[in-house]
């Protein structure tokens, strides 16, 4: 690969930490959520620590919450379990059933979130990449094919408008 091309494609994935953390996912949800094997996850987080047992302060006002997003697409569910950026715990988990929900939907502006109200008054949004360098505040996970797989399911089989 030239110069130009590492240039412009941005730093490599680590495949090996990215696997690691993405088991290391796996065993936190597996030990709070009953049924874990069931779900496909992906790393996501949220501005909103207040809603979740985990969160992590940067400087003076962000605070970021990490999430493991589970969803099943047989049960129509999404799990959420909070987390810290090391993977070294996490809390109690939150579950989103659609048949229980206000209204889902993918908020493109400005924050491309997932957004999911459970009632009429609060709301929980969801933000997920392919993977995120500062680890200090977010997981180091490549996960672009879940990622795609839960977008799907997401706005074609849970969001309601």
């Amino acid at each position: 690969m030239g110069f130009f091309n590492k240039l412009f494609k941005g730093p490599e994935i680590d495949r090996e930490k990215s696997d690691a953390n993405a088991e290391k996912m796996r065993v936190l949800f597996n030990q709070v959520v009953e049924g874990g094997d069931d779900y496909r996850l992906i790393f996501g987080y949220t501005e909103d620590v207040s809603r979740f047992n985990y969160g992590f302060v940067h400087g003076s006002k962000t605070k970021i919450g990490n999430l493991i997003v589970g969803w099943n697409e047989v049960g129509q569910t999404i799990t959420v379990v909070p987390t810290v950026p090391d993977l070294s715990a996490c809390g109690a988990p939150t579950y989103y059933r659609r048949s229980a929900i206000f209204k889902a939907y993918r908020n493109k502006y400005p924050t491309d979130a997932f957004i999911i109200y459970p009632d009429k008054k609060s709301y929980i949004g969801i933000n997920a990449y392919d993977w995120l360098e500062d680890e200090k505040l977010y997981v180091y996970v490549s996960q672009d094919e879940e990622l795609a797989a839960f977008t799907d399911f997401f706005m074609n089989r849970f969001a309601t408008r």
